[in-house]
């Protein structure tokens, strides 16, 4: 018989584990995520991580279905692809209730998405990104709010204006500018994507020569520099200021990668020498619904990933302490005491006090000492002394203070002290 193998503790790669300080700092991204979006008039949604493959090959690109995706075939032979976005699954929906779901409709979901493909700073397999979007108005207001949105989620996780910079260009400038330069419609999607590589393309004039020949690759690249801003940008600038967002810049190098964007796109940046990239985008997609066979129904929104929001707080020192949600540790002094500290515990969390028993048996001092470890903000002890006199004596772990009180006041006091 052979000796069975250990298992691995490792995670599949690309992904992570979320250990209690790591779910923390989730929750907290989410709930700012969460709070803002609420602020503006949005509502929550969620679907499935599964959704039939075919949704992404006609609405994002065949590239990120036949290379970044995790496809493959259940059992049924339905060819199945775990989301890599979020934005068609929104549109399907959407347009499956069409007639139904009263517009303006404003909705935002946190959603987990995966894409096959090389791990590295700011980019995992697997993530999760906010999205929020409105749809059913065609308006530079509504271009406004996605974008006052972004900035507002920024603001209230502690960022100046200054660390970060929200860079905005329009599809129409491009569409306007391939009409100009004679650029077949067979060969737009291919240059909008090498576009939005740019920064990053080692031989991006090369690859878009190879495309487009030399000569229409030049004067493309030319007159895009050569647009500084529209009439429309300038309006969305003073919308935006309206809101009290004022650190947008046109920048038409800005394209953004999947097919569908027909209006304003922007991309937010990280302002700091360290981090200095793009964090997370979005735009108008006016033709997305129409393609599931109803009518073209206006849409803007954006996608704001958890990866590059924690890279971002840490490059500007805004993570936040830790936190544990358990705000009393009940140490057991002797066995006898056990039942007694069970029903006091029972009584406390009626009250709304979060609550842990310490059924390790160790000395009081290791007791205590866990609890510091976790860093559980306050411990009362359970003994023979405090079964008797119906009174006990609460400890501040940080400071150190104690006070002692009786059953029906313990609440009162924690509640006092966490604020």
């Amino acid at each position: 018989m052979t000796k069975r193998e250990k298992l691995s503790t490792e995670s599949y790669k690309g992904v992570r584990d979320f250990y209690p300080e790591d779910q923390f700092l989730q929750r907290y991204i989410f709930e700012h995520m969460e709070r803002v979006c609420e602020l503006f008039g949005y509502e929550e949604y969620n679907a499935s991580v599964l959704e039939p493959s075919e949704l992404y090959r006609s609405k994002t690109s065949e590239e990120i279905v036949n290379e970044q995706t995790y496809t493959f075939r259940d059992r049924g032979e339905r060819e199945v692809t775990l989301r890599p976005e979020m934005t068609p699954t929104f549109a399907r929906m959407v347009a499956a209730r069409s007639r139904e779901i009263p517009l303006p409709a404003r909705w935002y979901t946190i959603a987990n998405v995966f894409r096959y493909e090389r791990p590295q700073r700011g980019r995992l397999r697997e993530h999760w990104q906010l999205n929020a979007d409105i749809v059913g108005v065609n308006s530079v207001e509504a271009d406004a709010e996605v974008i006052a949105i972004a900035h507002g989620i920024l603001r209230s996780l502690g960022a100046e204006e200054r660390d970060f910079e929200i860079r905005v260009s329009d599809r129409r400038i491009l569409d306007t500018i391939y009409d100009a330069t004679g650029i077949d419609a067979s060969l737009r999607a291919e240059t909008t994507r090498l576009l939005d590589r740019r920064a990053k393309h080692e031989n991006f004039e090369k690859a878009l020569s190879d495309v487009l020949g030399a000569k229409t690759a030049l004067s493309l690249i030319d007159q895009l520099d050569r647009t500084t801003s529209t009439a429309y940008l300038e309006e969305l600038r003073r919308q935006l200021e309206y809101m009290g967002v004022h650190n947008m810049i046109v920048d038409t190098k800005i394209t953004r990668g999947f097919d569908y964007y027909t209006g304003m796109v922007f991309e937010v940046y990280d302002t700091d020498e360290s981090n200095r990239r793009s964090m997370f985008g979005g735009g108008r997609y006016d033709n997305l619904l129409s393609l599931f066979g109803g009518g073209s129904i206006p849409a803007v929104g954006f996608a704001m990933g958890d990866v590059t929001a924690r890279d971002f707080l840490e490059t500007h020192n805004l993570m936040p302490a830790y936190a544990p949600a358990t705000e009393l540790m009940i140490a057991i002094v002797d066995e006898d005491a056990t039942s007694h500290a069970v029903k006091l515990a029972q009584d406390l969390r009626r009250e709304d006090v979060t609550v842990a028993l310490n059924f390790s048996g160790k000395r009081i001092g290791d007791q205590i000492r866990q609890g510091d470890k976790m860093k559980i903000p306050f411990v009362l002890a359970v003994g023979s002394k405090e079964r008797e006199s119906g009174r006990y004596t609460v400890k501040n772990l940080a400071t150190g203070n104690e006070i002692t009180l009786p059953a029906d006041r313990i609440a009162e006091h924690l509640f006092s002290s966490l604020g």
